[in-house]
């Protein structure tokens, strides 16, 4: 939706707004997202993320623009301003999760309620976008590596480029972050700001790396996932931290690393034999593939405990993706020893225990979304690590004190692998833009 905009009359106050608004209901605290400019010339893009939550804004760095856009393309909302329709510049962006049908307007706020106001909006235009494909290009996404901090619950965007960038994971000694894009690993050495550019590692070319792969807890080891012809699948290879040395750890294809054992032993990953998800285990020294898992249904994302006791996994065994764990030797016979974490109604991927012990990171998806390979509306959530049977069992709401850290676009690439800190104290992700 795009108008011009303008004012009558000096005004009483100069918080007064001229809003285009998308809201999800008529309800005082829906969920809503509009692009208001102020009578001092602000203009924002003002956000109410879900129904109940205080109101948040991302500024536009121009004041006082002539003509505004609210552009929706499904759970992300952009502003965009500008004096002419030809000048316009997007200037913000945020998540809103709609669900069905929603309302779209024009709004006019005094701020004073003994104050009428009045806004003239001219050359109002509604328009469909043309549709999008959720896997779309990666070439029209902007990608930003951020770091979150547990103590301030602040975001940190370490590196930000218009192309697709996934899945950091933390070097062992907190110095740097590993990232892929475009087929290759890259190094984010951190300087004293937070601040990083990549550093290509030395790993050939030919192995076309997808966003699985990690560092070994000694720091000395890589494992990571890739396709290297004449195969065509991916596979998992073990090298030198630095990428030399490259390592075929698995025949089978395909086959997806995600997690180091904390003895530096193990890799633990998900493969597809037979037609199903499962999850396997491999000697770094090479050796047959153990299998962990047997439940038809889709197993993924496996990380183990700091304490090498337990491999944490999502699965859809239960008829929705939730979080299981079961005995780093595996799960038994028909997995009697998997152990259900979490069944609340959010699709939940990628559980990575803290280094500490002290809590499990997850990624989640909304209600009913089938897999994980497309960027939506995302949560990072967080919840107290369960480390027995005992403590394990979900409740009837299946929280387990689950906590939402940040919700923004996101999906596949965010945090593939575990991105935690050492110190346990920060984490490591990525969230998106779609540009036009």
């Amino acid at each position: 939706m795009t108008a011009d905009v303008r004012f009558v009359g000096p005004g009483a106050v100069g918080h007064r707004k001229a809003t285009l608004m998308v809201r999800q209901s008529l309800d005082a605290n829906s969920a809503y997202a509009d692009v208001a400019l102020h009578g001092d010339g602000l203009t924002a893009l003002q956000f109410r993320p879900v129904t109940g939550a205080e109101t948040s804004e991302v500024r536009a760095s121009d004041n006082a623009p002539v003509r505004l856009r609210v552009e929706r393309r499904g759970a992300q909302l952009m502003m965009y301003v500008g004096q002419t329709e030809q000048s316009l510049v997007r200037s913000g962006t945020t998540t809103v999760d709609f669900q069905g049908p929603v309302y779209v307007g024009l709004g006019v706020c005094s701020h004073d309620a003994n104050v009428l106001e009045t806004a003239i909006f001219s050359n109002v235009s509604i328009q469909e976008l043309p549709a999008t494909d959720p896997n779309r290009n990666p070439s029209t996404v902007r990608s930003k590596i951020s770091i979150y901090d547990l103590e301030s619950k602040s975001v940190h965007v370490v590196y930000s480029e218009d192309k697709l960038w996934e899945a950091p994971n933390w070097s062992p000694d907190g110095k740097y972050l590993v990232a892929n894009s475009g087929g290759r690993l890259y190094r984010f050495v951190l300087d004293a700001r937070g601040e990083a550019q990549p550093q290509a590692l030395a790993l050939d070319p030919a192995y076309k790396c997808n966003n699985d792969h990690g560092l070994s807890p000694d720091g000395k080891r890589l494992a990571f996932s890739a396709e290297h012809a004449p195969q065509k699948g991916s596979q998992v290879y073990v090298a030198a931290a630095d990428g030399t040395k490259p390592q075929l750890l698995t025949a089978h294809i395909p086959s997806y690393f995600h997690g180091w054992s904390p003895d530096n032993h193990w890799l633990a990953f998900v493969g597809e034999r037979g037609g199903h998800f499962n999850i396997y285990r491999v000697a770094v020294n090479g050796g047959e593939e153990e299998r962990l898992t047997s439940n038809p249904a889709f197993d993924d994302g496996p990380d183990y405990s700091p304490d090498g006791k337990w491999i944490y996994i999502n699965s859809y065994r239960s008829g929705g993706w939730d979080i299981w764990k079961f005995p780093a030797a595996g799960a038994g016979a028909d997995d009697h020893d998997a152990v259900r974490i979490t069944a609340d109604a959010q699709e939940d991927w990628f559980p990575h225990p803290s280094p500490d012990g002290k809590w499990l990171l997850l990624l989640s998806f909304p209600p009913g979304t089938k897999g994980h390979d497309f960027k939506t509306a995302v949560q990072l959530r967080m919840m107290p690590l369960p480390t027995g049977k005992a403590d394990s069992t979900p409740s009837a709401e299946g929280d387990h004190g689950i906590q939402v850290l940040t919700r923004f676009f996101g999906g596949q690439g965010t945090i593939n692998v575990n991105s935690w800190s050492p110190d346990s104290k920060k984490f490591a992700f990525v969230s998106y833009e779609l540009l036009p």
